[in-house]
């Protein structure tokens, strides 16, 4: 029974977005509660720097060969080799007589960046006090040392992280979302395995084995349901593999992608790493909560979508209703969140990581951080989608060069800003940034594959944001008739008023839906009845939005 629940093959979209999305929410919990606390024991200051700094470079090895092989190539070719299967209805059939080509591009791709990952990381070692130098020039020496010794064991989690985003592309192409969806929660657990337990033996060092243990976690959690699946592992490499080579070659204009993003995290740490101490600290707290809500609806739906997308790819007329559906499902979630994030900035701030170390100086800070990242949440989560319809056109060199104009437009601004607003800048920089991304990504598109359904678009953007206007008023009226009632100085007078000004809007937004009849409100509601047993109401004139 457990078995078959964990290999459950889910087709519908809005059920594996919603899948996705609880566990990211629960994995994005665990994140709340890894970064609270590591700002309670370090504060924003130099010793969170030197962690944050500490990623960058095993960040981007993971990024570039990792993300670059399986976004770009991996699912499409992988899913279109099983796609028979997938449609089987023989239940008996042998997965792995099945799908022998499959498997064998599997293990293929699998090995290849075990290799390459592993001989990266190696030179990574060893070259890591040149790299530290470079990135981290605000340091002072010894803080370069500290950064260097942590970079280090980090080198161990792209090379578990390889592994496992392979195992995570085989287990999307075959639409298991769960065992998928959960690996990220270990991977948390880890970090904070290593916050609450190595930390205090190890010092900063404790944190970095916390990074390697959660990476391996990440992976070792998806074999069990991957080999169910048919895998079975082959040391054996096969360099003229048509699809390989197919992947490999997609993977280029992705890496590129990839490359310049990597590129533009990196001059933002450099920038960082020359403000006020704890600024890079503060980018990177403040990055964390504005990702919450990206990592949950936006991501979420482009991972649960990208099959059908991959499937539908060249019949226009399908892919645009997939892709519409999906576009204005993560903004039906995303508008109300980046109208509640901007009321109740200093509220989430001050629950989220106000404690022990964490001072009112860097609550200011990572709230008006916060407050310009939350312009661009828009186009933060519905980026991954767009990307994902070229990545399915087996397009991946136009993502590319629109991002390449946008990161220098980023650089630049953030070089600009930077000066005036501190880290704050660098925050607006990156909205600015990737709202460009977004308009250029979609008028791209418009043209190449059609409208794109941008009259529904619209109307439902429309009901969004007049529903997130009213929730928005309604929770800064909140905020002022609960003031008298609580004491804001402590935990428990802010976290009441977060909660009650929070659900006061939420539900405005909801009735304001409601009221309006939002599509995808119905489709939401009518796609959860659909999977569990819930009581069916009728959805009048929304009959349309039956879960698909």
């Amino acid at each position: 029974m457990l078995k078959k629940f964990f290999n459950q093959q889910i087709n519908s979209i809005t059920v594996a977005a919603a899948l996705v999305a609880l566990s990211s929410l629960f994995s994005r919990l665990l994140g709340v509660i890894r970064d609270r606390i590591l700002a309670g024991q370090f504060g924003a200051g130099t010793d969170l720097d030197i962690y944050y700094a500490a990623f960058r470079v095993p960040d981007l090895i993971y990024n570039l060969i990792v993300l670059g092989a399986l976004s770009a190539g991996f699912v499409p070719i992988f899913t279109s080799l099983i796609k028979d299967f997938l449609h089987d209805k023989d239940k008996d059939s042998d997965p792995v007589e099945k799908n022998q080509e499959a498997w064998s591009l599997a293990n293929n791709i699998l090995n290849i960046i075990f290799i390459a990952l592993v001989g990266l990381s190696v030179l990574g070692i060893i070259f890591a006090p040149a790299l530290t130098r470079c990135l981290t020039p605000g340091f002072s020496a010894e803080s370069q040392a500290m950064t260097t010794s942590l970079t280090r064991i980090m080198f161990l989690s792209p090379i578990f992280l390889g592994i496992s985003g392979v195992l995570g592309g085989i287990l999307q192409s075959f639409k298991r979302f769960l065992v998928y969806s959960i690996a990220p929660i270990f991977y948390n657990l880890g970090i904070i395995i290593g916050a609450l337990y190595f930390a205090p033996r190890w010092g900063l060092v404790g944190l970095a084995w916390g990074v390697a243990l959660g990476a391996f976690l990440h992976m070792a959690v998806q074999i069990p349901a991957v080999y169910n699946l048919g895998f079975r592992y082959k040391l054996k490499i096969a360099w003229s593999d048509f699809y390989t080579k197919k992947i490999f070659k997609m993977m280029v204009p992705r890496t590129m992608s990839l490359a310049i993003s990597q590129i533009n995290l990196i001059v933002i740490t450099v920038i960082a790493t020359g403000l006020s101490s704890g600024s890079l600290a503060v980018f990177n707290l403040a990055n964390n909560l504005q990702s919450f809500p990206i990592g949950i609806f936006g991501i979420s739906f482009a991972i649960a979508a990208f099959p059908s997308l991959a499937a539908t790819a060249f019949d226009k007329e399908k892919l645009t209703a997939n892709f519409s559906q999906t576009f204005r499902q993560i903004l039906f979630f995303i508008v109300p969140a980046t109208v509640l994030i901007i009321a109740l900035r200093a509220q989430i701030i001050r629950v989220i990581l106000g404690t022990g170390n964490f001072d009112w100086q860097d609550t200011i800070m990572t709230m008006n951080t916060l407050g310009f990242f939350a312009l661009s949440l828009f186009a933060q989560a519905t980026i991954p989608l767009l990307v994902r319809v070229f990545y399915a056109r087996q397009n991946s060199a136009t993502p590319f060069y629109l991002g390449l104009v946008t990161v220098l437009v980023n650089i630049g601004l953030s070089f600009l800003f930077s000066k005036t607003l501190g880290v704050a800048g660098l925050a607006l920089a990156f909205s600015i940034a990737n709202i460009l991304n977004f308009v250029l990504l979609w008028i791209w598109l418009y043209f190449s594959v059609g409208t794109l359904d941008l009259g529904k678009i619209i109307i439902s953007v429309l009901k969004f944001t007049v529903s997130a206007i009213g929730a928005g008023l309604v929770t800064q009226i909140m905020k002022v008739v609960i003031w008298p009632f609580i004491d804001m100085t402590t935990f428990v007078g802010v976290f009441t008023q977060l909660v009650v000004c929070g659900l006061s809007g939420t539900l405005v937004y909801l009735l304001l839906c409601l009221l309006l009849k939002s599509e995808e409100l119905f489709r939401f509601i009518a796609s959860l009845q659909n999977r569990w047993p819930l009581k069916k109401i009728k959805l009048g004139d929304q009959g349309e939005a039956r879960g698909v």
